[in-house]
């Protein structure tokens, strides 16, 4: 597996089941990884990328309508997590604290959570939210890795020059978090991300 690490594995991905409440996650014995991310940061498309289905993860044309905890199942021991995105939605208030809360329930409860994959525009990373996530990683103490997405919206020094930045930045405030740049468009970033999920998963 380790001569092939691009995401064959993960392409047997499918959807399970949209969880409104915490009476509706699935239960079992499992593995989990989740997605979060700010409104429009390219959550959805980067789990699509990993798993080599445009259709998995909805897109929604407005973002941040995401409400609901999305699970997909890899196999009987492994799921990937798409929890709500944060930020700017336009949606009422009432609407973000309830999703909000709900995602705050799936990190307090999920004791099979094995890793927080925290989605971050490389235009614009480690906002507020961002960073409030990452303390709640630190909190719960779970392993969190970035991605900033969108990398090709860059040319090559920008991104290393954003990458080296953010780094310097976790560093500083005393985050445990790995960081990588991505490109869901040109699939850069694709190996580094899976190894990562691998090892979080069980798969080496």
């Amino acid at each position: 597996m380790n001569n092939q690490p691009i995401n064959h594995y993960y392409r047997q991905a499918r959807f399970l089941i949209s969880a409104a409440s915490p009476r509706q996650f699935p239960r079992g014995e499992s593995i989990e990884v989740a997605f979060v991310g700010r409104s429009n940061a390219g959550k959805s498309s980067s789990i699509n990328t990993l798993c080599d289905n445009k259709g998995l993860a909805k897109i929604s044309r407005t973002p941040g309508r995401t409400r609901l905890v999305n699970y997909f199942e890899i196999d009987e021991k492994r799921r990937l997590v798409d929890l709500p995105g944060y930020g700017f939605a336009k949606v009422p208030l009432a609407a973000k604290q309830e999703w909000q809360k709900l995602m705050g329930q799936y990190l307090e409860q999920e004791d099979v959570l094995r890793g927080l994959v925290v989605i971050m525009d490389i235009r614009h990373p480690l906002k507020e939210f961002d960073l409030q996530m990452l303390d709640w990683c630190q909190h719960f103490n779970i392993p969190a890795h970035i991605l900033l997405t969108k990398a090709d919206k860059l040319k090559r020094g920008a991104q290393q020059a954003t990458l080296l930045k953010c780094r310097k930045l976790l560093k500083e405030e005393g985050y445990n978090a790995s960081i990588q740049t991505f490109s869901s468009l040109k699939k850069d970033g694709l190996n580094e991300l899976v190894q990562k999920l691998n090892s979080w998963m069980e798969l080496e």
